[in-house]
């Protein structure tokens, strides 16, 4: 069974929105089950047992949200001594109020030392976020969980 994790955090609802239009494009993938949990209730467990990492994060003042720090804080001890983390395939998609480009590079900044393995470029939505917006997220959910499902990544 093909599991893929989709960790993120909101405010405002608009991570949320992307978050279930990822976890929602990885579920059309047969064989595949998605957890979603908001970063301050996602454990070293749900990372270990996952195929597949989803990051999702609001931009605040040019970083990422405080509670994606905080999961990635918990987890790295436990995680770097766990060869079932090495690698894992991850995707991030960010709900930017500026441009993204501070909150993408310190995630993606702290996900090379676990070392997890990016396998799709960022999404970066600029505003809330509408019809089109959703469906790429679908499509980075659904590719993500598609490629672990083959074992690309």
């Amino acid at each position: 069974m093909n599991r893929i994790l989709v960790v993120y955090h909101t405010q405002t609802g608009n991570t949320r929105c992307m978050a279930e239009a990822v976890a929602a494009g990885a579920e059309i993938v047969e064989n595949t089950t998605v957890s979603i949990k908001t970063a301050e209730k996602a454990t070293i467990e749900d990372l270990i047992d996952c195929n597949g990492l989803a990051i999702g994060s609001p931009e605040y003042f040019g970083y990422m949200a405080g509670m994606i720090k905080d999961f990635f804080d918990r987890t790295y001890e436990s995680a770097r001594t766990k060869p079932e983390v090495f690698k894992k395939p991850y995707i991030l998609f960010i709900s930017a109020g500026n441009d993204g480009r501070g909150a993408r590079d310190q995630i993606d900044r702290i996900c090379s030392g676990y070392p997890l393995k990016q396998v799709l470029p960022a999404l970066i939505i600029r505003e809330a976020p509408r019809l089109e917006a959703l469906k790429q997220c679908r499509e980075l959910g659904q590719t993500l969980a598609a490629g672990c499902d083959i074992g690309i990544y």
